[in-house]
């Protein structure tokens, strides 16, 4: 996979540089794909700069208490200096207990996106909602859930090996235009792929310690990502993709509350899930649309979320187990995640390529967020 020319790539960097005053890591990072990274600046360019509902404090401290659900410090001390650039008041910084009372009310929604989004209901909306001089309008609740999404996501960023997942892609491509398997039987194979998720552990880890840096900014620390497919349970809570989509419920009602936040974050999307260079480590010519999609749907499917209309027998074929303890790690458990875990899968892959893995990762990640937080919105609407 090759990167985009080196002319836009540093373009890109200027302009950021200049806007922000910094080049902070994982925009470098990201600077391997500039399509991408266009698009990326642009929105997160929008959520915390441009006209809002939120004031510039508020959504800088919001990224803050997201950041601090996976212990990200990095990310807390760049929005800290950001809070206090943008007059936020330093007292807040102390921690959650000398913030506003309508900021404290977010810590429920902020847990529960950043680990067991499909918990959120309506009634959290109405509660937050409610009449009351700490109530959240509508808008300002769409651009804090957005802000929470995105960075909980941000945090998230040999040959053999390789001859046989492209054999495995050709096979499976082959195989689709031969038969279709039936509802009934992609049905079987999501509640399967459910289930194994649970067996693919990320790492046997003490009980983590968290720094009173980051442990100020965090109520309920011990709360965290539990499998959604729990073994023994008989009748999981599936989110059918189909029943509120992001491109037909999602984006609409996003797009009306936040003007065009919309449009940016559908770009964004369809950017990683799109971005492709034909290409697999050293191999050219490569249509790599159904590795990609195995990945995306493999997050979303570790979220509950199931598309009717894709057989995840896919992804047993082509994301193999130390990939799947990677993506696993990353998504649900981003602060434990090590160099180790990123060097043990696709050995001969180029790192351009697996950088775009976490940005896929990421997007996937917080799609699956928003799409569970809006259709709460949704149901509090109707």
């Amino acid at each position: 996979m090759q990167a985009n020319g080196l002319d836009e790539r540093t373009n890109l960097l200027v302009e950021e540089y200049s806007t922000s005053g910094r080049l902070d890591n994982i925009t470098q990072v990201m600077s391997i794909h500039t399509q991408y990274l266009e698009s990326f600046l642009r929105s997160q360019f929008y959520m915390l700069r441009m006209d809002g509902p939120l004031p510039l404090p508020y959504r800088h401290y919001i990224a803050i208490m997201a950041a601090a659900r996976h212990q990200c410090s990095y990310l807390i001390n760049m929005h800290v200096d950001e809070f206090l650039k943008t007059g936020g008041i330093a007292e807040w910084l102390n921690g959650l207990e000398y913030i506003p009372q309508r900021l404290k009310n977010l810590n429920e929604i902020n847990k529960l996106l950043a680990h067991r989004p499909w918990l959120i209901t309506k009634e959290h909306i109405q509660k937050l909602v409610k009449t009351g001089e700490n109530n959240w309008s509508l808008p300002e609740l769409v651009h804090a859930v957005v802000l929470l999404a995105h960075y909980h996501a941000l945090i998230a960023d040999s040959l053999s090996e390789l001859e046989a997942l492209m054999e495995r892609m050709k096979r499976l491509q082959e195989d689709k235009e031969d038969e279709e398997a039936s509802q009934e039987e992609m049905a079987t194979r999501f509640e399967k792929e459910k289930k194994e998720s649970l067996l693919v552990i990320s790492g046997a880890f003490d009980d983590e310690i968290v720094s009173t840096d980051v442990s100020r900014y965090v109520e309920d620390p011990g709360f965290g990502y539990k499998d959604f497919a729990r073994r023994g349970e008989d009748h999981l809570p599936t989110f059918r993709a189909q029943d509120y989509t992001w491109e037909n419920h999602g984006f609409s009602l996003v797009n009306r509350l936040y003007s065009d936040i919309g449009h940016l974050l559908d770009e964004k999307f369809r950017m990683v899930y799109n971005l492709t260079y034909n290409t697999m480590a050293t191999h050219e010519d490569v249509d790599t649309t159904t590795l990609r999609r195995a990945l995306f749907n493999y997050v979303h499917c570790m979220y509950g979320i199931r598309y009717d209309d894709y057989d995840y027998g896919e992804v047993n074929q082509l994301l193999e187990r130390s990939l799947k303890v990677y993506i696993k790690t990353v998504t649900c458990y981003p602060e434990r995640t090590t160099k180790r875990m990123y060097d043990s899968y696709w050995r001969q892959f180029k790192h351009s390529e697996k950088v775009h893995v976490n940005l896929l990762l990421m997007e996937a990640r917080m799609q699956a967020e928003l799409l569970y937080a809006l259709r709460a919105i949704t149901r509090h609407l109707t």
